[in-house]
């Protein structure tokens, strides 16, 4: 392989010449050969963003030339673009502040603008630390990568796969609202509802998500920029920080301002502890969902089967016809595994020493993973199956029949003690609930059916 020597304050190194990193990010990759887990592409993104609007910022204060701001910009647009990942190698597990991911992305933009200025016969060069580091520290630039990514995520990625989602279900709590059937509680019969009023408590569990996290979120528009090294925002002119956050704003189209206390912004990570746990509870309801689903379809023959669900895959390699509940299954895994995020998150965000908390790559790591497997989960289960969900008429109709716990109809006539008599009858006797109402006494075959009608009993009494 041919190498090219990269100089830094320890020193020269050796550098793959077909890589664009410089010697920070060659040490990084030799210092911590650790699992497989990279950087996420989003926060690489996040960085390309940020590193652009600082260049911006820092020619309106007239700290960079004119040159080299542009030739800055142009570098960060163009890996946006292309998306150049490969010279992003850096893995999560390294320095807690994310330092070496910030000089991965110095270096990259610094070696690429150079290659260009000297191509166009300019003059100047850029510097990975004077220049495209200039008026920041990876202390302030890595948590603000970190909001830039997570905000771009959830409005861009997150909210629309949960928006198709409820509207599915929305569509079927229409389709379904006048299928009556018997309601379960404990996993036990109980009074009857419509599948339509069934779906409904899901539709809105999603929508109250949606507003939890969009209220959540609101709290990362925040950024630590500006801060520098301790919060104190030495080396930075007092508005570089509102300049930068106008920039990315303009460049993502996310509103985003200056955090009015640094300190708090480069040792706490409160905000995306807060917004994970939204999203920690639109796992729990996910993992509601897929479980009422799988239920509800269980059988087709020895279960529930009140719904019928899309055959996308041969269910077993040894049972020929069996359709199993696959997206419920996957949908539930990733609801582990962001219940798992989330204790590692809360954990991290916990060890804010001092000036800094060091646990950022593995918090941004965490959350970016379960914003992208909640996505990529709700879409497919919606895709894969809450549109291809049917009623199975038949079968609601004689699980609503054979309800003991239609009884319950006969309170106001009769009362609790009386109608619990009849249930228990009908059941120990293996007969009909008008049978063991009739054989009682307490009321004739023409009271029992005028009051026993599962029409009247999915809403309260007028």
């Amino acid at each position: 392989m041919d190498y090219r020597l990269e100089r830094d304050t320890l020193g020269e190194i050796k550098v793959p010449s077909d890589k664009w990193w410089g010697a920070q990010t060659q040490r990084s990759l030799e210092n911590f050969k650790i699992g497989t887990e990279k950087m996420p592409v989003e926060l690489v993104f996040a960085f390309a963003i940020l590193k652009e609007a600082c260049a911006k910022a820092n020619l309106r204060l007239d700290n960079l030339s004119q040159e080299k701001a542009e030739s800055i910009t142009k570098m960060c647009e163009q890996i946006r673009k292309d998306n150049n990942v490969e010279h992003f190698p850096l893995v999560v597990w390294q320095t807690g502040s994310g330092t070496q991911s910030n000089m991965n992305m110095n270096e990259v933009v610094a070696f690429k603008a150079n290659e260009q200025l000297e191509a166009n016969g300019g003059k100047e060069r850029i510097h990975p630390n004077d220049d495209v580091n200039r008026s920041q520290s990876s202390n302030d630039t890595f948590p603000t990568a970190m909001h830039i990514a997570a905000v771009v995520d959830v409005y861009e990625r997150l909210l629309p796969a949960l928006r198709h989602l409820k509207d599915a279900i929305e569509e079927k709590v229409i389709a379904f609202q006048d299928v009556i059937k018997i309601g379960r509680t404990h996993l036990q019969d109980a009074t009857p509802l419509t599948l339509g009023q069934e779906m409904s408590g899901w539709l809105h569990m999603l929508r109250k998500n949606e507003e939890m996290i969009k209220e959540s979120a609101d709290h990362l528009r925040a950024l630590a920029i500006g801060g520098t090294a301790v919060g104190t925002g030495i080396n930075a002119h007092v508005k570089f920080g509102d300049y930068v956050a106008e920039e990315i704003s303009a460049i993502t189209g996310h509103d985003f301002h200056s955090s009015e206390n640094k300190f708090h912004a480069l040792t706490s990570h409160d905000e995306l502890t807060y917004v994970h746990g939204a999203l920690k509870a639109l796992a729990a309801d996910l993992m509601k969902i897929a479980n009422d689903v799988r239920w509800l379809a269980s059988g087709p023959r020895s279960g529930i089967g009140e719904i019928t669900i899309p055959a996308n895959e041969p269910g077993s390699s040894i049972m020929p016809g069996k359709v199993n509940p696959t997206q419920s299954e996957a949908l539930t895994m990733v609801a582990s595994q962001v219940f798992g995020n989330d204790a590692t998150i809360g954990f991290a965000a916990s060890q804010g020493n001092f000036e800094l908390n060091v646990f950022k790559p593995v918090i941004i790591y965490n959350f970016l993973q379960s914003v992208r497997l909640l996505s990529d989960s709700m879409l497919t289960f919606t895709d894969k199956c809450i549109v291809g969900i049917e009623a199975n008429e038949e079968e609601i109709q004689n699980h609503l029949n054979n309800s003991l716990m239609l009884v319950t109809a006969l309170n106001p006539h009769i009362g609790y003690e009386k109608a619990a008599k009849i249930a228990k009858k009908a059941f120990q006797e293996g007969s009909t609930l008008k049978e063991a109402a009739v054989a009682s006494g307490y009321l004739t075959e023409e009271e029992f059916e005028q009051a026993i009608n599962p029409e009247k009993m999915i809403g309260p009494s007028e």
